[in-house]
């Protein structure tokens, strides 16, 4: 062994190079990155423990930001209440008993402040899961940055920005496709120029995955919406690698263990045969598949929810032994309510241990070689691709999502594995099999019906205190632009630092384009 190679140890003292030697497979960090996209994996670098956190009210969640990053936690990941990620203020009428429910609640730069008071932006990345109005909230946290004096290239993170999965899977979009994607490339643009190290877009396969898809879906589903992205900012102008290395993925981890670690070593295989022959990249970077992954949400059982602790475990074994770049570990009492302290310590802990003492992270893709795993890897690979060449052939992913023809396709899985539960030819233990009559009493964090009015009144004492005037000709100077070819980002920006609400600023751009409903499917 070469003295130089970078080296691990078993606990029985056994000595092991990080990266194998002398097999037949690609090595990592090499193309087509089957093995992971860096040479040396985790054992010069660990994945981001990036836990999702947003509830009720933005006080409440910075507290739990700061608990977490007290505990260990490398990375900050937004989630923002249902009327926040569909850009409506909190005092709208359709607002009605969904404020701080799902997430928290941000209607302004003001509550952007106490959701980051004495975090330092410069030093932490923060990924926030927003789509719709991602441009929006984006700019509140460019906003609070400037404030706070952070040098706009030390920002660090994500917006997920991907308008196409909200089409497919989680219907949380309101713009027609055509100005979604404008708004999405207009992101991508000005972030080029002035946040390299930002994530522009997270290209989700989660919530594909979540609404009922194979993985075979889920990968062929998620790579055809990002040749769409690629396509429409290349024809806005961007050339492929001014953009392509700050895109990552956002992937679920399932229950079926060698399933999902084959789907993360297929995806970015694939992904690098599309962009060579697609985009012919100069840089190596534009070609490498970068993913988030978290455990699948829908794999939690509201009966003996503590069996969610080992399911969140070996889900979050399989994300690394797949090779993912961060990952977020599902609560066990997520499907009781939002999660407590309590549980979210454990879910922060399972990838503590999986890192610090189970010695996995020591070695590059260690079950390279397996037959099983070969197989797999290649079935994904080879499935997938089928089926993104079956998209294109039809006019790519925004055609068949007009079309209804991912959502059909979703749905008929969807079906399939429910029906499986039902008939009992697929066991899950609490549901299915394995059942007590034990009764469910634990429910999860309660939450204060006051938040709701504080929130409120926040927002109408913030209005009172603003110029008025320079509000109405920010968002003014946006609704023009919006009829035009002009770039977006700046007037939202220029809006949200003078006071304008989430709400108005998203009503400025509604005024122009519009909303849509995409076909079911059914």
């Amino acid at each position: 062994m070469d003295s130089e190679e970078a080296r691990g140890r078993t606990l029985g003292g056994i000595d092991f190079p990080v990266v194998p030697v002398n097999d037949e497979s690609s090595q990592s960090g090499s193309p087509p990155y089957t093995r992971g996209i860096h040479k040396k994996m985790y054992h010069d670098r660990r994945w981001t423990m990036r836990q999702y956190a947003g509830f009720s009210t933005a006080e409440a969640t910075n507290e739990r930001f700061t608990m977490l990053l007290q505990e260990g936690q490398k990375g900050l990941s937004v989630a923002f209440d249902l009327p926040t990620q569909l850009g409506m203020d909190s005092d709208e009428e359709l607002s009605f008993g969904e404020v701080g429910k799902v997430g928290v609640a941000i209607d302004s730069i003001e509550d952007m402040r106490i959701l980051f008071d004495g975090i330092d932006l410069g030093q932490v990345s923060t990924s926030m899961t927003i789509n719709a109005p991602a441009s929006i909230l984006f700019a509140l946290y460019v906003a609070v940055a400037d404030e706070n004096g952070v040098p706009r290239d030390q920002l660090r993170g994500t917006i997920q920005n991907d308008i196409l999965k909200e089409y497919i899977a989680r219907g949380l979009y309101v713009f027609p496709p055509e100005p979604s994607l404008r708004l999405t490339t207009d992101v991508m643009k000005w972030c080029a120029e002035n946040t390299p190290l930002w994530n522009t877009i997270s290209i989700s396969g989660y919530h594909i995955r979540e609404a009922g898809s194979t993985a075979i879906e889920e990968v062929a589903f998620t790579l055809s919406n990002a040749i769409e992205y690629a396509d429409s900012a290349i024809n806005s102008g961007l050339d492929f690698d001014s953009f392509a290395p700050r895109i990552s993925f956002f992937f679920g981890c399932h229950n079926d263990f060698f399933e999902e670690i084959a789907k993360f070593r297929a995806a970015r295989e694939l992904w690098y045969n599309i962009v060579s022959e697609r985009y012919n990249p100069s840089n190596p970077k534009s070609s490498q598949l970068r993913f988030h992954t978290q455990t699948a949400g829908v794999t939690l059982t509201a009966q003996q929810p503590m069996n969610n602790v080992v399911r969140v475990a070996y889900q979050a074994m399989a994300a690394v032994l797949g090779g993912t770049q961060s990952l977020h570990t599902n609560a066990y009492d997520e499907a009781l309510g939002l999660p407590t302290e309590e549980s979210v310590k454990i879910a922060l802990r399972t990838q503590q241990v999986l890192s610090e003492e189970t010695g996995i992270p020591d070695v590059v893709d260690p079950l390279a070689g397996s037959v099983h795993l070969e197989y797999l890897t290649a079935q994904i690979r080879d499935r997938a691709s089928e089926k993104i060449n079956e998209i294109l052939a039809n006019g790519g992913a925004m055609a068949g999502i007009e079309r209804g023809n991912q959502q059909r396709s979703i749905h008929d899985s969807a079906w399939s594995q429910l029906s499986d539960i039902e008939s009992g030819s697929r066991r899950i233990i609490g549901v299915n099999h394995a059942v007590d009559d034990s009764e469910i009493t634990d429910a999860g964090q309660v939450l204060n019906p006051e938040n709701v009015d504080n929130q409120i009144n926040r927002l109408q004492s913030h209005r009172s205190s603003r110029d008025d005037d320079e509000v109405q000709s920010r968002l003014l100077e946006l609704t023009k632009a919006c009829e035009s070819n002009d770039e977006l980002f700046p007037l939202i920006l220029n809006a949200v630092k003078c006071g304008a609400t989430v709400g108005e600023t998203m009503n400025a751009m509604k005024s122009v384009f519009g909303t849509w409903r995409a076909p079911s499917g059914i």
